[in-house]
């Protein structure tokens, strides 16, 4: 699919080009004054955030938009507890995720967090079921418990019948459906999806977004978007740009 350049927003003035201000709902998911900093090569340093603010509800779908490069994924990872940020914090439902420990943070993204990546990153030697059923396996689900909830997810993504095929037998439509249930599993509060359409032709693109719509209305989960792709942050209940390692603008998708 070709991908079309990151809205052009026009720059915000005053308070709204220093802070992106919190919903009106309670922030389900926050990010305070988060930093980002990597070491290269000869010890110096590369700045990808700085101090970005962000407050996400309940329910809430954000997209967040930018060049490539400018640091979407480094956000995303932080927010989903994958990396820890250099300073600052992350909160989930008002635990800091910064004080846990690996094992605890392991925990809360199986449990509390989904993620879609634009690369499904299936098991190919297991069936779609048996993908979906992974996270509730890991977290202690019974084989029973976890087989009946994946056999529902996947229905819910309109892969009913191919809940017995491997996960290379699928199309890459499928695959990221596959993924989507994946991510479900374990009736997560927050889903983070990263460039999830990147991979897809028009079409197939287009299907995928709304099932990300649907199922946030009937999971009621927060989706907290990285895109490129103008008519899937156009859906979001607000678009974030990033710019310069800050959330530099806020509008209304």
């Amino acid at each position: 699919m070709s991908e079309v350049p990151a809205p052009s927003l026009p720059e915000p003035e005053g308070e709204a080009a220093r802070a992106e201000p919190r919903p009106a709902a309670p922030a389900r998911l926050l990010g305070r004054a988060l930093r980002k900093v990597y070491t290269q090569e000869g010890g110096s340093e590369l700045p990808i955030l700085e101090g970005v603010e962000i407050a996400i509800a309940g329910g809430e779908a954000v997209a967040i938009v930018g060049a490539s490069g400018t640091g979407k994924s480094t956000l995303l990872h932080l927010l989903g507890g994958l990396d820890r940020p250099t300073s600052g914090s992350v909160l989930l439902d008002a635990v800091d995720l910064s004080v846990l420990s690996d094992r605890e943070l392991a925990g809360v993204r199986n449990q509390r967090i989904g993620f879609v990546f634009q690369f499904h990153h299936l098991l190919r030697e297991f069936s779609a079921l048996e993908n979906v059923m992974m996270p509730m396996r890991i977290g202690g689900a019974t084989d029973e418990a976890a087989a009946d909830r994946a056999e529902r997810l996947l229905g819910q993504v309109g892969l009913a019948a191919r809940v017995s095929h491997k996960s290379w037998q699928l199309s890459g439509g499928e695959q990221q459906r596959v993924a989507v249930a994946r991510a479900l599993a374990n009736a997560p509060t927050v889903l983070i999806a990263d460039e999830p359409s990147g991979n897809l032709d028009t079409h197939t693109a287009e299907q995928l977004h709304d099932l990300f719509f649907q199922l946030r209305a009937e999971h009621g989960v927060a989706l907290v978007l990285a895109t490129h792709n103008r008519e899937l942050a156009d859906r979001a209940d607000r678009i974030l740009q990033l710019k310069e390692g800050q959330l530099r603008s806020f509008y209304p998708a």
